[in-house]
């Protein structure tokens, strides 16, 4: 289970990111955190860019609403994210929104099993 905490109508938890993957997605839970891929190297923050981009579009909100308050140039991270709940955050382990473009080929399988 990924730990958050909400407060003030905002979503806290940790994210653990894997730079130059072949594809940006979201993998699950890891050690606490959620994990995720992203395909853009760690260069003058291109990797932290996607990263919030793909929790936005992940989430259904706007880029603004998400911010990397802590480890900017570190692989774990800690995301705050105005207008998510942890019911939403729940998604990602259940079932991932974008199966189709973030969801490896390898996690399907594990589903349907």
């Amino acid at each position: 289970m990924i730990d958050c905490s909400e407060k003030d109508g905002q979503l806290v938890f940790r994210v653990r990111v894997v730079p130059r993957a072949s594809r940006s997605e979201l993998v699950g839970e890891h050690d606490g955190a959620l994990k995720v891929r992203v395909a853009a190297p760690p260069v003058e923050g291109s990797a932290n860019e996607q990263l919030i981009m793909l929790l936005a579009r992940f989430f259904g909100l706007p880029k603004s609403a998400v911010e990397i308050t802590a480890g900017h140039s570190s692989r774990l991270k800690l995301v705050r994210i105005k207008g998510a709940s942890s019911q939403d955050l729940a998604k990602v382990g259940v079932s991932c929104n974008f199966v189709d473009r973030m969801c490896t080929s390898r996690d399907q399988n594990r589903r349907n099993r």
